[in-house]
């Protein structure tokens, strides 16, 4: 287990940033950790890397006791904070120099050469911290997090202020090295979750409100279907709501319709069998996930 949280309460004054959370991350998955500003979130990774301790309970990173052990969880994680602290009067390759000296990295010009390569700074390498933009400076704060090669990468809002074409870029980034471990991701761009996290965590007020694969999420707060639907010929709205479990019929265009109807079962045999009986062909019909978005907002109001 790379990440384990037990009963973790984080108490600041008389506010409670935390309150008797507790999880699980498997080495390998890539997990988005989510919730509005506020709700723990950053807290949580700052506890996970030994930044703050934690008031009440246990945590550790690849076996090792976020408290009791905190030098060997620190050589086991890559942690980009949300702020990206960065000394930009250092050139890149000077500053990927001085990171790997901290931890001791061995043969670090190939290393450097391998983290510029991979997080895409070839263009950039020469050039002082302080005169990227903020794309570039994100691609830094991520081969400093990993130069150290890590098993577990902690990333807090790693594509904040990023343009569309750079936020591609590092997400891409984020799902290849996913691939080879774990990655624990906070953001607050749904569709990036939903493009590489295999689960996500939601925290609301401290607390965990949701904790599933992406899909099972989509579909927890989801009380009824969205299907739509084409047919060859024209049907009236009444004889669509006929049909079993249809609940409400709303017109597209030309011969095409969004049908709402129960969650109960899947309806989609039954339009069919519908067409079939009234001598139609059904051109196309597609089911509608929710998005994340939706549910995020449904269980943190």
């Amino acid at each position: 287990m790379s990440i384990k949280v037990e009963s973790i309460t984080k108490i600041y004054g008389k506010q409670k940033a935390l309150d008797n959370i507790s999880f699980e991350i498997k080495t390998g998955e890539v997990v988005g950790f989510l919730g509005p500003n506020g709700a723990g979130k950053s807290t949580m990774m700052k506890i996970l890397t030994c930044f703050v301790p934690q008031t009440m309970g246990k945590a550790s990173v690849c076996g090792f006791d976020v408290t009791d052990q905190s030098i060997e969880v620190r050589k086991n994680v890559g942690y980009l904070p949300e702020n990206n602290p960065l000394y930009l009067d250092m050139y890149v390759k000077e500053y990927l120099e001085f990171i790997a000296g901290l931890h001791k990295v061995q043969n670090v010009k190939t290393r450097i050469k391998e983290m510029i390569e991979s997080t895409g700074l070839q263009l950039e390498q020469n050039k002082k911290i302080g005169a990227l933009s903020k794309g570039y400076r994100q691609r830094v704060g991520l081969a400093q997090a990993m130069i150290h090669d890590p098993q577990v990468l902690i990333l807090d809002e790693p594509t904040s202020g990023l343009d569309p074409n750079q936020l591609a870029e590092i997400r891409n980034l984020i799902v290849e090295i996913g691939k080879a471990k774990t990655v624990m991701l906070s953001t607050h761009i749904m569709q990036e979750v939903e493009a590489v996290c295999d689960r996500v965590i939601i925290i609301n007020k401290g607390v965990i409100v949701a904790n599933d694969t992406t899909k099972n999420v989509q579909q927890s707060t989801d009380d009824r279907q969205i299907i739509s639907v084409e047919f060859d010929k024209e049907i009236s709205k009444d004889k669509l709501l006929s049909i079993s479990g249809v609940k409400e019929v709303n017109h597209v265009k030309g011969n095409s319709w969004i049908l709402l109807c129960t969650n109960t079962r899947d309806i989609r045999a039954d339009i069919f069998q519908f067409a079939v009986k009234n001598k139609m062909s059904v051109l196309a019909m597609q089911k509608e996930e929710q998005k994340l978005e939706d549910v995020f907002k449904q269980l943190t109001k």
